[in-house]
């Protein structure tokens, strides 16, 4: 939708080509895109929008885990204020789409450079933000995690990938200093609000036929590995009876998952995507099977409750198979509310363009959740084609990729035009 006469609006036909450009970056044969941070991807990635960033005469610094803070040139008075940040991430679950997180990133980039374009006078800066490792590969929000809590030197040293590798030697690799991500925290001051445009990954927009949903909340969300260890033996002459077997174990709690979400209540839901076996072999029996667990309910109560079913349930397995068990879970990132002011803006601002809005809450996890910690907060979705995500076939339409990033703008322009 283009915008009424006399309101500003984004570039349409170039945050287009941008999100066709960055979704170029890393995809498959099979359509899918595998940008997992710090990966080759991932470097062309970053690459790719710092050269935009200096196309459009914008700084760019980066803190000590990652994060990029883009900016256009602001005066002198208004450059040190509390700013108004927008932004997410770029990279990818494994097979990925091109809007999760990419979606808000370029067009909090399209905004800045509308901003800069126009030499707009505001009474504090404006800012993009790119999170790191939003997707979890080594941690669960990495980057804005980082920012509200921090992680000490030990934390980090002791994280590892979905492919086994270790977080201090990848991200050495890529450059990164590990003293400096320890060190690497948000002074709140220093931030006066937080926005961030994302598809929904859901059904419900389309459902309603409506172009904008002004989020309420966001879900909480947990998660670790339970390690069922057992014995290594011959596959060919020990006896089932004499087994000792971890993958035995991994597959009942596998299986008991559905039950033990539905026993805290009709929306909590408890996922396993990964499971790795050791030693690997098909005529050894497994000593080793680590189980990778997602959980996530609105109700803080109810995330913990879940974790609790899930300790309690995988030590009877570990019994009933004569297994040792052990259980690591990260932090769990609380249910958030989001900034009320903020949400009446965003809907002020969709109607203002003549779009259909409804609120909803987000049952994905977002950097927004971390952010809310430090400064007030608000989302805004797009409709998902299908309600689909994190797969080859996301999609998001063109006119609600524009309706979108122009609700950002114009939100973003009453908050960093606030006094």
């Amino acid at each position: 939708m283009s915008a009424r006469p006399g309101r500003l609006a984004v570039n349409g036909p170039r945050l287009i080509a941008d999100l066709q450009a960055l979704g170029r970056i890393g995809r498959g044969p099979g359509g899918g895109i595998d940008r997992t941070s710090f990966s080759a991807a991932d470097g062309e990635a970053r690459a790719w929008l710092l050269a935009r960033c200096a196309e459009a005469g914008l700084t760019v610094t980066a803190d000590g885990i990652g994060n990029l803070i883009v900016s256009p040139v602001f005066a002198e008075n208004i450059e040190a204020l509390p700013a108004v940040w927008s932004g997410s991430h770029i990279d990818t679950v494994p097979n990925g789409g091109a809007f999760d997180g990419t979606l808000g990133v370029l067009a909090a980039l399209e905004c800045v450079r509308r901003i800069q374009e126009e030499n707009l006078e505001l009474a504090r800066p404006v800012r993009l933000v790119v999170y790191t490792d939003e997707e979890g590969n080594y941690a669960h929000l990495f980057g804005s995690s980082a920012l509200a809590r921090g992680f000490s030197r030990a934390e980090l040293e002791a994280l590892t990938g979905r492919d086994g590798d270790r977080f201090a030697e990848t991200f050495a690799a890529a450059g990164g200093d590990l003293d400096a991500a320890a060190a690497t925290r948000l002074d709140p001051s220093t931030l006066h609000s937080t926005v961030e445009l994302h598809i929904e990954q859901g059904p419900l927009l389309e459902e309603r036929e409506h172009q904008i949903g002004v989020v309420t909340g966001i879900v909480a969300l947990g998660g670790g590995v339970v390690s069922f260890v057992g014995r290594a033996d011959h596959a060919g002459t020990t006896p089932m009876t004499r087994r000792q077997n971890a993958l035995t174990g991994a597959g009942a709690l596998l299986v008991a998952l559905p039950e033990l979400a539905a026993a805290v209540s009709d929306q909590a839901v408890i996922t396993s995507g990964i499971v790795a076996v050791e030693p690997g072999s098909a005529n050894v029996v497994p000593a080793v099977a680590r189980v990778t667990v997602d959980f996530r309910e609105a109700r803080a109560d109810r995330v913990a409750a879940l974790e609790a079913a899930i300790v309690l349930e995988s030590r009877a397995i570990a019994a009933r198979y004569d297994l040792e068990v052990v259980m690591d879970f990260e932090i769990t990132i609380p249910p958030t509310g989001l900034d009320t002011d903020i949400q009446s803006i965003i809907a002020e601002a969709a109607a203002a363009r003549g779009l259909t809005f409804s609120s909803l809450p987000s049952g994905a996890g977002h950097d927004s959740q971390n952010m809310a910690r430090l400064a007030p907060t608000g989302m805004i979705f797009v409709p998902s084609i299908g309600g689909r995500s994190h797969c080859p076939e996301e999609n998001t339409a063109w006119p609600d990729v524009e309706n979108g990033a122009n609700v950002l703008l114009d939100t973003l322009l009453r908050l960093g035009r606030a006094v």
